[in-house]
């Protein structure tokens, strides 16, 4: 009978140690990870700006090597706060949150990569921004609840984006990336650390 109990009573805290896990959120987002990025990203609007007309493999090669930059960034960020907070990037919350992020962000490259082979610049920017976008919104449901608009905002971007020239949606492209990494990445240095 005792061990039947003690079989029972591991059950039950598995069952709730299981739940818990489940409705935690990932709060390892670097704030200051995020501004940083988002200064990579004016920085690369306005360098790429002109080539943007002139010599669009050169404007992606330049927003190529921001989005190398700012992963490797955003990557060091979010392992340093998690950390600090001791939280594994490997298990429960972290890694559900990780794969909802990263499968928008591979289907965007391997899109960019068949846009490149056509020479077709002018989607782009609306690609990137509304899957980067979607990339928030899904893992959003294991994050804080502002993530999902923070993806909604680069998505609205990217709609936006989708209808007009190259030109101008490299500006859409690099005010979203900049200001909406700039604007929650203070909000969430301010409001959650780090």
């Amino acid at each position: 009978m005792p061990e039947a109990l003690r079989d029972h009573a591991v059950s039950q805290l598995r069952y709730i140690r299981d739940t818990m896990e489940r409705a935690a959120s990932f709060t390892a987002i670097p704030g200051r990870g995020g501004f940083i990025v988002g200064t990579i990203a004016l920085i690369t609007t306005i360098i790429a700006a002109p080539l943007a007309s002139t010599a669009p493999p050169i404007w992606l090669a330049a927003w190529l090597i921001c989005a190398v930059v700012s992963a490797a960034i955003g990557w060091s960020a979010m392992a340093w706060k998690a950390k600090r907070a001791g939280v594994s990037l490997v298990t429960g919350v972290a890694r559900r949150f990780l794969v909802a992020y990263f499968a928008p962000i591979l289907a965007g490259a391997a899109l960019t990569f068949a846009l490149w082979l056509d020479g077709a610049y002018r989607p782009m920017p609306a690609a990137w921004l509304l899957l980067y976008g979607a990339s928030f919104v899904s893992s959003g449901a294991f994050s804080l609840r502002f993530v999902p608009v923070m993806g909604a905002s680069f998505m609205a971007c990217g709609i936006v984006a989708a209808f007009v020239p190259l030109t101008i949606a490299h500006f859409i492209c690099g005010a979203a990336f900049a200001l909406l990494h700039i604007g929650f990445g203070l909000f969430i240095a301010r409001n959650y650390g780090g």
